[in-house]
C-alpha cells in the first residue's frame, strides 16, 4: 500500500467491520428466529437458500478473529447486536446466554487494546415482531429503545461508539420497496412507514442510551453518489430523485428536521398520521456520523410508476458485486456531508470495501485489487481531510469473508479468507498489506 498511518493524524482511527447474522451463526445459543431466517426459507430468495445458521462460527470463534484484529494493527473493531439473541422474541425475557456472549465479546476487544464500536441493529429483526407489523409498525420505536436499554445496560459501560441502525435505505427502501431483502416487501405504503419509522426509532434509541449516561453516540448512512447517465433533463432529475430517496432522506431527516421533496412527491400520501411531529425525537442530538460507501449510480429516467427511474451500467471498473469503482464519490459525500449536514461533527467511513473471486492458492489469497480499492479511497479520505473536512476514521468491510445475505456466500468482501466448509481462516494480500501499513 501506498498509504501509512503516519499520513494521518495520530488520533486517526483505523478498523474493520462485521455485522452478527452475516459471521457468528444464529443457530446457537439460544437466538431467536429472524426476518432472515424466514426470507433465506423461502425459495428464490437467497442464493442455493443459504443462511446465517453457522456462517464463520464467530460466535466460538471470536477470541481467534479479534487476535487478527489486533495483529493487523486495527484500533477499533465495529461489530453488531443480534437483537434476537438479546431478546428471542424482540420484547419479554432477555436470553442470558445471548448477554453473556456479548459481554465477553466485549472484554475480549479490550483486552486486546482495541476500541468496541456497536451498532444495535443490522438487518435481523426478530421474526416475532415482524409478525406484529416489523418496521410498518410505529411501536417498533419502543421495542428497539427497549430492547437498546437491555443490551447497553450490560455493555454500553465498555462501548468506545454505538449506533444505533446500520443503513437505514436498505432497512427500509431495499427491504420493503425493491423486496430485495429481508422481509421482501415491495409495497410503496410499507417502505413510507419504514422510511420514517426507521429513523424514529434511531431517536429513540439515542434517547435511551443518554438516559443510561451514554456518549460518543452517532448514526451510520449508506450513501452511493448519485449522476445523470447522458445529458438530457430527464437524467438530471432521475439523480436527483434517486439522490433525495437514498441519500438525503436519513441525513435531512437526522440533522434537518424535514425530508427532501422530491422523495416525498411519492412518499408522503403514504407516510404515518403526524409524522411531521417526531423530528424533535429523530433529531436527538449526536456525536458523530458515519457514512458507509461502496459505488456511485448511473440514472435515466424509466416509463414506470414514481420513482420512475433505474439505473444503468456505466463504464468503469467494477467489483464482483457489479458496482463501478469510483473513489471520487467517497470525497464527494464528506465533503457534502459536512458542508450540508453536520458540520464540524466528526466524520466516520463506517465501511468501505469491495468484493472480489478470491480463491486459495497454495495457502494464499492474492487479493491486490482490493489493496488498490483502499488505497484509492484513502486517497478520497485525504483530500478531504486536507479541505478542513472532519474525517475522523475509516473502517474496512469486511474482517471476514461471510454471508452476503440474498447472494449468499459468494461474494467474498474479507480482508481475512473463510473456508465456509472448515472455517478456516487465511489472511489475504490486502490484510498483510493493511498490517505493514498500519504498523509502519
Amino acid at each position: 500500500m501506498k498509504h501509512r498511518r503516519s499520513d494521518f493524524a495520530t488520533d486517526f482511527l483505523f478498523g474493520t467491520a462485521t455485522s452478527s447474522y452475516q459471521i457468528e451463526g444464529h443457530g446457537m445459543g439460544g437466538a431467536g428466529r429472524t426476518i432472515w431466517d424466514d426470507f433465506a426459507a423461502t425459495p428464490g430468495n437467497v442464493v442455493r437458500a443459504e443462511n446465517g445458521a453457522r456462517a464463520c462460527d464467530h460466535y466460538h470463534r471470536y477470541a481467534e478473529d479479534f487476535d487478527l484484529v489486533r495483529a493487523a494493527g486495527f484500533d477499533a473493531y465495529r461489530f453488531s447486536v443480534s437483537w434476537a439473541r438479546v431478546l428471542p422474541e424482540g420484547r419479554g425475557t432477555p436470553n442470558a446466554e445471548g448477554l453473556d456472549y456479548y459481554d465477553r465479546l466485549t472484554d475480549a476487544l479490550l483486552e486486546r487494546g482495541l476500541k468496541p464500536c456497536a451498532t444495535l441493529y443490522h438487518w435481523e429483526l426478530p421474526s416475532a415482531l415482524q409478525d406484529l407489523g416489523g418496521w410498518r409498525n410505529r411501536d417498533i420505536a419502543e421495542w428497539f429503545a427497549d430492547y437498546t436499554h437491555v443490551i447497553m445496560s450490560r455493555i454500553g459501560d465498555r462501548m468506545f461508539s454505538v449506533a444505533p441502525i446500520n443503513e437505514p435505505w436498505c432497512v427500509a427502501w431495499l427491504s420493503h420497496f425493491m423486496g430485495l431483502h429481508a422481509p421482501g416487501v415491495r409495497d410503496i405504503r410499507a417502505t413510507a412507514r419504514a422510511m420514517h419509522h426507521v429513523l424514529l426509532a434511531h431517536g429513540r434509541a439515542i434517547q435511551a442510551m443518554r438516559g443510561l449516561g451514554m456518549q460518543n453516540l452517532g448514526a451510520v448512512c449508506n450513501l452511493e453518489w448519485a449522476m445523470p447517465a447522458d445529458d438530457t433533463p430527464g437524467a438530471k432529475d432521475a439523480a436527483d430523485r434517486y439522490d433525495a430517496i437514498y441519500n438525503r432522506w436519513f441525513l435531512s431527516g437526522l440533522f434537518k428536521g424535514e425530508y427532501p421533496a422530491l422523495a416525498l412527491e411519492g412518499l408522503e400520501p403514504h407516510m404515518p398520521t403526524g409524522w411531521q411531529d417526531d423530528f424533535a425525537t429523530i433529531q436527538a442530538p449526536l456525536d458523530w456520523c458515519g457514512l458507509n460507501y461502496y459505488t456511485r449510480k448511473l440514472l435515466v429516467p424509466d416509463d414506470t410508476p414514481w420513482p420512475a427511474l433505474k439505473e444503468v451500467a456505466g463504464p468503469l471498473p467494477k467489483t464482483l458485486m457489479d458496482w463501478e469503482i469510483y473513489p471520487e464519490g467517497l470525497y464527494r459525500f464528506l465533503a457534502r456531508t459536512a458542508r450540508e449536514y453536520t458540520g464540524t461533527l466528526p466524520l466516520y467511513v463506517t465501511e468501505n470495501g469491495m468484493a472480489s473471486r478470491d480463491t486459495l492458492q497454495d495457502g494464499h489469497v492474492y487479493d491486490e485489487g482490493r489493496i488498490a480499492y483502499i488505497d484509492n479511497h484513502l486517497d478520497a479520505v485525504q483530500r478531504a481531510r486536507a479541505e478542513g473536512v472532519p474525517v475522523k476514521g475509516y473502517f474496512v468491510w469486511s474482517l471476514l469473508d461471510n454471508y452476503e445475505w440474498a447472494l449468499g456466500y459468494e461474494k467474498r468482501f474479507g480482508l481475512v479468507h473463510v473456508d465456509f466448509d472448515t472455517l478456516a481462516r487465511t489472511p489475504k494480500s490486502s490484510y498483510h498489506a493493511l498490517a505493514t501499513a498500519l504498523k509502519a
